[in-house]
């Protein structure tokens, strides 16, 4: 389900969008020799929906979707692991985000710079929502 296709299920409600942009970290990620021994950059993109309802009407942040701890989360997966494919540690930090019961559709990209020769960076984009939305 594309992300714009949430607002519709949610029509007269606070449909929030966070975006985290260009969160930059370092982890071992690759299939190479120099890939497994070394740490290379990666840059993370994250965007979530989730019924911010509460966060309005209350306007405490206990009510709100924490984009704060969901960062730490994901730095310290990603930190402290080591990764064979883009795909896994995508899915891997998709899965975090999910994990968290008020979203309702997350993205995540993860670009690999200089992944290939000629090429600014890889990236590989995977997206998920809840059942119930369908």
């Amino acid at each position: 389900m594309p992300l714009h296709a949430v607002s519709n299920a949610h029509r007269g409600h606070n449909l929030a969008t966070i975006q985290i942009k260009n969160l930059r970290l370092r982890t071992y990620i690759g299939i190479n020799d120099d890939e497994i021994l070394n740490k290379q950059d990666v840059i993370i993109n994250i965007t979530i929906q989730y019924a911010a309802d509460r966060a309005v009407s209350f306007n405490h942040i206990d009510e709100a979707l924490n984009y704060r701890t969901i960062t730490k989360a994901v730095i310290n997966h990603v930190e402290g692991n080591r990764f064979t494919l883009l795909e896994r540690l995508t899915r891997e930090i998709l899965d975090i985000i999910m994990s968290l019961e008020q979203v309702q559709v997350a993205q995540v990209e993860v670009d690999k710079p200089h992944a290939l020769r000629f090429s600014d960076s890889v990236s590989i984009t995977l997206s998920d929502y809840r059942d119930t939305l369908v």
